[in-house]
């Protein structure tokens, strides 16, 4: 940057007596537009650094937006909460349908651009990552806090004060989920009971959620260690073509794999199975290179080396004495030929995932390149079969010594009763798996926000000032998930909460659905069980969303 000139003024001619007289635009050596922004700053005019394409909404005009964004997403999926909640059709722009009452489903299609609206999206989508349940619960209580906070600020209440007394609820929240978690061991008929809360009004095609909850629990318990039980080691994979009961739990892999040949492989028992993450073909180089050929014997010597180096590749899969082969990457047609002539089958094009998920079913390595492969290398597996669904081929590896991978086989009648009972027992399964994994299980039936909003508004007793507010504030947006239950259930909000909150003075109370009709009782009589995870990721998930839209008082958009 070029330095300021100094002289500002012009002199008197006079030689013994001369004045300094002030320029008429002292600015005149700037730019137009450098001169014109420094008159602005001394006549206390603004000076602008956005480009003029850039809204700006700020104070109380941003924060009511953002609320009420937040507040849209949170009702569009209220309504969907609870063994009675209710379905959401979704349609795309091209046509395609999805009809679920999935919380996490919903805001995943739902076409949202507000950033404060994406936040309680990103709130769903944690919760559905680390712990699989609770989607709806998280957004609707996060929209609820929002709306507290809309009135919290009318009364002039600061937005410190509302996120410092919604972080003191939070722990008071944290600690009634400790205090209500039941004792003693996860055995299988509570996890039953947790799979089946799960997935008690999700669409099961007709299929008990009970039937699915003594499938799913099977499956948990075949791939629990003595550890943590890992997630991944539990696939979920739906075909249509048969009814919903048709679902079953193979101990292995159900996998996309298209096999090498015109005809379908036959089953192959006690298999060997090697597993590469390569091509079984001749490498391509990125020059260009031409080779001169003078006669008949250089031609074959040419083509005699090419078949030598597919003899050498198909030659060390079958000298390691493997049944199958599966690769990721694709067989040329003499090396399969090769190894077809050798009684190998042979899978290839399969993701790298699935690839993965094979040698850990199987216990082979995942190996880079067929040079050096050995018995050691590979897997096993009881049996290894080949089935056709549609159009559709699905690879069957089940069994095996080293088999700590299971799969839940679902079918269904159509492609939309699958995508709902998928989605079903995907919850039912995580849920089993939080409540493994955290030791810990809380009654269902939102007899824990009952419990935690009455917990809340004693702690409020002992706040001072106006962050009292804020505390009180978040127990009431706490009864809005029982209020919920009830609305979706047919019964009186009002009502229902006044009874919840009677009948838990002396326990538990829940609103439990039984026989088509809704009461209050204890949730554990009637088996009703949430993971406690669960619930503490809902009420982290929620005030974190809620507090970061709280503190929100200026939204800048440039285009």
């Amino acid at each position: 940057m070029s330095a300021l000139p100094t002289i500002l003024t012009r002199s008197c001619p006079c030689e013994e007596n001369f004045f300094i007289e002030p320029l008429e635009d002292p600015f005149a050596f700037m730019s137009e537009s450098e001169g014109a922004q420094r008159q602005r700053r001394i006549a206390g005019q603004p000076m602008f650094v956005l480009s003029e394409d850039t809204e700006r909404t700020s104070g109380r005009d941003a924060q009511s937006a953002n609320i009420q964004a937040g507040k849209a997403v949170a009702e569009s999926v209220r309504t969907t909460l609870g063994p009675n909640g209710m379905d959401k059709m979704l349609v795309s722009d091209s046509g395609d349908v999805v009809v679920t009452n999935d919380g996490a489903t919903v805001l995943e299609e739902m076409d949202i651009e507000h950033p404060a609206a994406e936040m309680l999206v990103d709130v769903a989508e944690s919760q559905d990552e680390e712990v699989g349940d609770g989607t709806t619960t998280a957004a609707a209580l996060a929209g609820e806090l929002l709306s507290e906070t809309e009135e919290l600020l009318e009364n002039d209440v600061h937005p410190t004060t509302i996120v410092e007394g919604y972080l003191t609820a939070r722990e008071v929240a944290l600690e009634t989920v400790e205090e209500l978690t039941l004792e003693g061991e996860v055995d299988n008929e509570i996890l039953q009971q947790v799979a089946e809360t799960a997935m008690t009004g999700k669409g099961t095609g007709g299929v008990t959620p009970s039937t699915l909850a003594d499938a799913v629990v099977e499956a948990v318990r075949h791939v629990d260690g003595d550890g943590d039980l890992d997630r991944d080691a539990i696939e979920v994979v739906a075909r249509a073509g048969r009814s919903s009961a048709a679902t079953e739990v193979i101990e292995g892999v159900i996998a996309d794999a298209d096999y090498v040949g015109r005809e379908r492989p036959a089953p192959v028992s006690d298999a060997a199975v090697a597993i590469l993450d390569a091509d079984l073909d001749l490498a391509e180089t990125e020059v260009d290179a031409e080779y001169q050929i003078g006669n008949v014997d250089q031609l074959n010597a040419a083509v005699e080396s090419e078949r030598e180096q597919y003899r050498d590749m198909a030659e060390s899969v079958v000298d390691a004495d493997a049944d199958v082969l599966v690769t990721t990457g694709e067989v040329a047609d003499t090396t399969a030929g090769i190894l077809a002539r050798e009684g190998v089958v042979v899978f290839e094009d399969v993701s790298s995932s699935t690839a993965r998920t094979i040698a850990r079913a199987t216990g082979a390595g995942l190996l880079g390149t067929v040079d050096g492969l050995e018995s050691d290398d590979l897997g096993a597996a009881e049996t290894v079969r080949v089935e056709s669904y549609d159009d559709d081929d699905l690879a069957f590896f089940e069994g095996g010594a080293a088999a700590d991978t299971v799969t839940l086989f679902l079918r269904g009648g159509t492609e939309g009763v699958l995508d709902e009972l998928e989605r079903a027992v995907t919850d039912g399964v995580d849920a089993a798996v939080a409540a493994l994994n955290t030791g810990g299980v809380v009654p269902g039936a939102a007899a824990v926000e009952i419990a935690v909003a009455g917990a809340i508004r004693e702690a409020a007793a002992g706040v001072e000032g106006r962050e009292q507010l804020a505390v009180e504030a978040f127990a009431d947006a706490v009864d809005a998930i029982p209020r919920t239950l009830a609305t979706t259930a047919g019964e009186d909000p009002i009502d229902a909460l006044a009874d919840l909150r009677a009948a838990n003075g002396d326990g538990r109370a829940g609103l439990v659905s039984t026989g088509g009709e809704v009461e209050v009782a204890d949730p554990v009589d009637h088996g009703v069980l949430d993971p406690a995870e669960v619930k503490r990721e809902v009420f982290r998930n929620a005030t974190e969303a809620s507090t970061l839209i709280t503190r929100i008082d200026d939204v800048i958009s440039a285009n």
